[in-house]
């Protein structure tokens, strides 16, 4: 759905409208940036549960006897490992081990998959499929404009949508999914997120969309249940040490360097950018993303300078108030000989000079539900 302003809009927009959210201009969307606040979206994810609009992420699907080839041709994590059921976080890279996309591989059988793919990347991910797949034996749909994505997130996220199924969702294991009938409507959940929290992701045609995003929050009422921005989300990721496409990856950026080395299977038959990751490997790393922490008050943002005794050592390339921590935190490249844990530093913050340290990642412990 587009609007006269070129920015497309997801299903729920009368829902964001009624609820009061900001609605800013995201990756060619007009998405809610805040509804109460960021700060306090982020405490209800942490401390109970939130709900997110997260329908401009893109869906593709791969069906076919060659599904399974191409996937594993496309990625660069083991395809091959995946059982029915299974939900497998890895990237695209180009031949120049650059990154295409980091995304979501949900495996249905062997002939069918399904890929979450981020908003902005989405038409640029299902172009490179295309032009990728013509020696095989596959039909390959973008089918983002009839599905809705929702993500209900926090430790309360399980007892609350348990109301609305029949499905036993104790039983879908993390990094798993089931078709499940919510609110009488036909959806996938996954045991997934971007938070660190447990929670779910949830998939269903954009016609009941707003039917059932009004359902989950009339049953949330017991628990609390808020909306949440987008605001709220890079927050709660960054607290986790998550990459974010555009800040911490990109077709130039080397993914190895990005700690993204355990979703890279050099053992595996050959990949897309498989030849040069394996160069970068043997050649090292002269960066390295980390996490970092401010010492004293400010406020981080990208490209902000890491300095060590007044010289450039790296740069930011996300950076936020974390409310946990209620501190300046980022993620930032800096040179492989400062990499490590509780290396002092220091940020440029406009003409201050601001003193830092560097935190192993994530920022907070994880819990997400272990399988």
């Amino acid at each position: 759905m587009s609007t006269s302003s070129n920015l497309k809009v997801t299903p729920l927009i009368d829902v964001h409208k009624e609820f009061r959210g900001k609605l800013v201009p995201f990756a060619g969307w007009k998405m809610p940036i805040q509804f109460q606040g960021v700060i306090p979206e982020h405490q209800c994810v942490r401390d109970g549960v939130g709900i997110f609009d997260v329908s401009h992420m893109g869906e593709i699907e791969i069906r076919g006897p060659s599904a399974k080839s191409l996937v594993q041709k496309l990625m660069t994590n083991d395809i091959d490992s995946m059982q029915d059921n299974q939900v497998l976080y890895t990237l695209m890279c180009l031949e120049t081990g650059g990154v295409v996309d980091d995304l979501l591989v949900h495996r249905f059988s062997e002939d069918h998959y399904f890929l979450c793919v981020n908003a902005s990347n989405t038409e640029k991910d299902f172009q490179w499929i295309l032009k990728n797949s013509d020696s095989y034996d596959v039909a390959i749909l973008n089918t983002s404009s009839v599905t809705a994505q929702f993500a209900v997130q926090g430790k309360n996220s399980e007892a609350l949508l348990q109301k609305l199924c029949a499905t036993q969702l104790n039983e879908i294991k993390y990094y798993h999914f089931e078709k499940v009938k919510i609110h009488n409507f036909e959806s996938i959940i996954a045991r997934t997120g971007y938070t660190g929290e447990d929670g779910f992701e949830i998939y269903i045609d954009a016609r009941h969309a707003e039917t059932v995003f009004r359902a989950i929050m009339d049953t949330g009422k017991e628990f609390n249940l808020q909306p949440i921005g987008l605001g709220a989300r890079d927050t709660l990721r960054m607290e986790m040490g998550y990459a974010l496409y555009g800040n911490e990856i990109n077709e130039q950026s080397k993914p190895l360097e990005a700690g993204l080395g355990w979703v890279i299977k050099l053992g595996k038959e050959d990949f897309i950018g498989k030849t040069e990751l394996e160069k970068q490997k043997k050649a090292g790393n002269k960066r390295k993303l980390a996490g970092i922490r401010l010492l004293d008050r400010g406020v981080l943002r990208p490209h902000y300078q890491i300095l060590k005794n007044g010289t450039s050592v790296g740069e930011l390339t996300s950076g936020t108030f974390s409310p946990s921590l209620n501190t300046g935190i980022g993620l930032c490249y800096v040179s492989s000989e400062y990499a490590e844990p509780g290396k002092k530093l220091e940020v440029k913050i406009r003409k201050l000079n601001v003193p830092a340290e560097l935190v192993k990642l994530p920022f907070l412990p994880t819990r997400v539900k272990k399988n």
